[in-house]
């Protein structure tokens, strides 16, 4: 069987289309061997019909006539003639490497690239939130001491923010001093010998596998 999918169609400049309801978008098919035979048209609302005027042989002739696609933007047509009558149209599209592409860029544009945004601005929004408390923590305090924690919360905002963008770390900043889980022993996890899984560590549920505590 040969098939060939018409996104629209004209013949002589007036538009062909599913006697039934009218439909723009429908198959051509055609069986066998010989090229006189017609061939059945078929829309996407299940329609059925046969046209004589199109045969074996203009299907092939359509679809020889095919300009096909490279690019995304790209449009298949075809053009030929017909017992003098000029068919003319569009192909449904197949997909090309282009069309992947494209489609994977719409993929970053839309949704993966707003979801890293959210991620970034939630990594932001849990470093500055320790600079807040400081702050306030420090006004409490005499004016050395609050300079002094304002100044180490505002490099790690900086530092983490450095980090977030260039990927590497600020080499200005010096980190705070970290208190180790006691549990884990900073490890923020335990070995375990299971028959049961693949798994040989768990996660420490005293400081929730980062192995540190407040």
């Amino acid at each position: 069987m040969l098939t060939v999918k018409i996104q629209q169609m004209t013949i002589d400049g007036h538009p062909y289309e599913c006697p039934e309801c009218g439909s723009e978008a429908f198959s051509l098919d055609g069986t066998g061997f010989i090229d006189a035979l017609p061939v059945r048209g078929n829309c996407w609302q299940s329609h059925s019909w046969e046209e004589p005027l199109i045969t074996l042989g203009a299907l092939r002739q359509i679809r020889a006539s095919s300009t096909g696609r490279e690019r995304a933007t790209d449009t298949d047509t075809f053009e030929i003639t017909v017992g003098g009558a000029v068919l003319a149209g569009t192909l449904h599209p197949e997909v090309t490497a282009d069309d992947l592409k494209q489609a994977g860029r719409v993929y970053w544009r839309r949704i993966a690239k707003p979801a890293a945004r959210r991620k970034k601005r939630e990594a932001v929004r849990a470093v500055t939130q320790p600079v807040r408390k400081a702050a306030k923590k420090a006004t409490r305090a005499v004016a050395g001491a609050a300079d002094e924690a304002v100044a180490t919360a505002k490099a790690a905002a900086v530092g983490a923010a450095w980090s977030l963008q260039t990927g590497e770390p600020d080499p200005d900043y010096t980190p705070e001093p970290i208190n180790p889980c006691g549990a884990c022993r900073g490890k923020g996890e335990f070995k375990i010998d299971s028959h049961l899984h693949d798994a040989t560590t768990v996660r420490c549920s005293v400081c929730f596998g980062i192995g540190e505590i407040d």
